[in-house]
């Protein structure tokens, strides 16, 4: 990305006073611009289909009139996989978090968060390619089912220690410090443990630690 260019967000939610306001603040922030509103899933995609370059970052509201979010993140999923989804809704059970983690979505915000925060998502979506809120990381968590909560691993001490160490704020880099060992080595346990445990990244490990009862928080 050129220094004056930035990152495209689209809006999705058929509650035109919030979705205008919503863009405002977007429009504020340093590395975000709107390039458009749509009330609901189909105007979405008349939108697209106008234009040339598509946006990076979609806005989703779930409960909407005509093609709600869940139908909208499954054809974003079918026919612009490339697009990254960031639910923000009023809805906070579980099971809707959940059916729009499976339908795709990178990330779920509730829309009362503070807009440090919606910066903040923005930011890591573009960056990271997810952002998992403290909610979402809880609804992840509880989802685990009884035979993925009563799998038994065994682990060498030096995996323990890694998870552990993981799970905290420090780098890779500063980890392998601490472990005396090389940052090489520690990006094989790293690379090990993901593909074992079948997760893709940090947060994943914390949650599986945390189920685990290997870490405390």
């Amino acid at each position: 990305m050129k220094p004056d260019q930035k990152n495209t967000v689209v809006i999705v939610d058929d509650h035109s006073l919030f979705a205008r306001s919503l863009a405002k603040l977007i429009n504020s922030f340093t590395n975000f611009s709107v390039l458009f509103i749509a009330r609901n899933g189909m105007e979405l995609q008349t939108e697209i289909a106008k234009r040339k370059t598509l946006p990076e970052i979609i806005l989703l509201d779930i409960n909407m009139p005509v093609m709600d979010g869940f139908e909208t993140a499954e054809w974003l999923g079918s026919h612009h996989p490339e697009i990254k989804i960031l639910a923000l809704s009023m809805e906070d059970d579980e099971q809707t978090i959940l059916k729009m983690l499976r339908k795709g979505v990178k990330g779920y915000l509730l829309k009362d968060i503070h807009p440090e925060i919606l910066n903040e998502a923005l930011v890591e979506l573009q960056q990271k390619g997810y952002y998992h809120s403290e909610k979402v990381a809880e609804t992840l968590l509880h989802s685990l089912t009884p035979d993925e909560e009563g799998r038994m691993m065994d682990f060498k001490e030096n995996e323990l220690t890694f998870m552990k160490l993981a799970c905290s704020e420090m780098t890779y880099k500063e980890i392998a410090d601490v472990m005396a060992l090389s940052p090489k080595t520690i990006d094989g346990y790293r690379q090990d443990l993901f593909k074992r445990l079948n997760i893709k990244n940090r947060v994943g490990l914390v949650i599986f630690a945390l189920k685990k009862n290997l870490i405390k928080i």
